[in-house]
């Protein structure tokens, strides 16, 4: 081959393959036309980890694994840059490398070698590439290619550490960018928890002793009952709140990836690294790390997970430095983490470590009296979002959202006031169509005495307080009792029956009468 069209063919490929590995596998073919090339490896000096980086490697045509970064001594960083520097193409058997720093870096062979230092300038990117199974001897015309080869290469060797930079830098412009969608929601969720004067009292009580502490906290609540919302709450009202708060939904990872996910990887640590990732626990570093479903982790990652909160240590997948955050966790789940490290399924150690504040979430049945006020602030939010006039609930409406049982809680009342926005245009709230999707069922029958139409939600309790009571003759308990019919707690009936002056006696002699 003419040194022209083998070097035209060089920057060709350098052209069209940034990626280093590509390149090498592109490049391939070229080689075999001038040596009997059996393996190509192509390594970068990064003097700011400092660490030695496979970027390209090539077995007979094919690209092989590439392994993970090996650190470097400063001394053996220096012998590198002086023999990169020096701009002296080597070659020869396998002895003529034993006094040179790349000499661990040749596969045993029975082959000649060839060590192309790349890096022309100072402020080049420096590396080498080696060639193994070349012939004993070469003559003055393939010793002109090999030394025509450093060009190209310690250009492509630039692009792709240039590449890689611009990468790690769109990285962490999407972090913050998720950071600031997760300040964003935050306030679109408001600044306060909506029920902390009535039904959520109690957590909102819990929040604000724990939130100044580092403890780690463990919310359990069923599913959509918000407790991505107290987390947040955790996080706001904490001395981390000017920090990222970064949310894992940990049953939503692959069981294969969730260490690199939580963890990070290394490039080249496994195929499709093309380049050094950080994992959640690094980018929520100085704030909060929010682990949703934390009893969906597998068993290895748990053990994992427990160092990092014992030692704030961990390793990145393919990595060998061991890396420090400071992280709080709060973790949330809606299974009997109890029964799980009974069953052998959740690891007890993890559980008494996360479990040091626990913190339990009721479900949205069980606090009625904040449905008013949830709906309202989704009707709010559905205007926004619509564009629409804003959007008001009447009092049949309330009725009809407090009767229903909601399976699927807070989440699915957000659904349900969006789409009766939908339903109604924008223009008003078609609650009774909406619901009529969700299959509802009334929880009591229309009262049997005639009624006023209720002005206020205490009203409108107490007149199905009246009819459930009526129905059962005054009976609160068991399978004919008002607490049944009303769906909610027999000791929530009694409180609520209190606080509205309602008397059961007043019902059963009535009856008897």
């Amino acid at each position: 081959m003419g040194s022209q069209r083998f070097a035209l063919n060089l920057w060709r490929a350098v052209a069209l393959h940034p990626d280093a590995q590509t390149l090498c596998v592109a490049v391939w073919p070229h080689l075999l036309e001038v040596w009997p090339v059996r393996q190509a490896a192509l390594w970068h000096i990064d003097p700011e980890l400092p660490a030695l980086e496979l970027t390209a490697h090539v077995h007979q045509g094919a690209a092989a694994p590439l392994g993970v970064a090996r650190p470097l001594t400063n001394d053996l960083l220096q012998r590198f840059r002086d023999y990169c520097q020096a701009g002296l193409t080597q070659r020869g058997p396998l002895s003529a490398f034993t006094n040179t720093p790349v000499a661990p870096l040749l596969p045993e062979l029975r082959a000649g070698y060839a060590a192309i230092p790349l890096g022309i300038d100072p402020a080049d990117p420096f590396g080498v590439l080696l060639l193994a199974g070349l012939p004993a001897r070469l003559d003055d015309a393939q010793l002109a290619l090999l030394a025509m080869m450093r060009q190209p290469f310690t250009t492509a060797l630039g692009n792709h550490v240039r590449t890689l930079r611009l990468s790690r830098v769109a990285e962490a412009f999407r972090a913050d960018k998720q950071a600031l969608l997760s300040r964003l929601d935050r306030q679109d969720i408001s600044d306060s928890v909506i029920g902390g004067e009535t039904g959520l009292r109690d957590v909102v009580e819990q929040v604000r002793q724990v939130a100044p502490t580092n403890a780690p906290v463990l919310i359990f609540g069923e599913t959509g009952a918000g407790k991505e919302v107290v987390a947040r709450q955790i996080h706001s009202m904490s001395v981390r709140a000017t920090g990222p708060m970064v949310r894992v939904n940990c049953g939503a990872i692959p069981p294969e990836l969730v260490d690199s996910e939580l963890f990070g990887h290394e490039r080249g640590s496994f195929t499709g690294a093309v380049s050094t990732r950080k994992g959640w626990f690094e980018r929520a570093d100085g704030g909060t790390l929010f682990l949703d479903e934390i009893g969906e982790l597998p068993l290895a990652a748990q053990v994992r997970v427990l160092r990092v909160l014992q030692d704030g240590v961990f390793e990145r997948v393919g990595g060998e430095r061991p890396l420090h955050v400071d992280v709080r966790i709060v973790a949330a789940t809606h299974r009997n983490l109890e029964a799980m490290v009974r069953a052998g399924s959740f690891r007890h150690d993890l559980w008494y470590r996360i479990g040091v504040f626990p913190i339990r979430l009721p479900p949205l049945r069980e606090r009625r009296e904040d449905i008013p006020a949830l709906a309202a602030h989704f009707a709010r939010r559905a205007t926004k979002r619509l564009g629409g006039l804003p959007l008001g609930l009447q009092a049949a409406d309330i009725a009809r959202l407090v009767s229903y049982d909601w399976p699927g809680n807070v989440r699915e009342l957000a659904a349900v006031i969006e789409r009766a926005a939908i339903l109604g245009n924008g223009r008003c709230l078609e609650i009774a169509q909406a619901l009529g999707i969700a299959t509802p069922s009334p929880a009591v029958p229309p009262p049997q005495r005639a009624a006023a139409v209720p002005t206020t939600f205490d009203d409108h309790s107490r007149q199905c307080l009246e009819a459930a009571l009526t129905q059962s003759h005054g009976r609160i308990e068991g399978p004919f009792g008002a607490a049944q019919a009303l769906r909610v707690n027999p000791n929530t009936l009694r409180a609520r029956m209190r606080r509205l002056g309602v008397d059961w006696r007043a019902f059963r002699k009535k009856i008897s009468a």
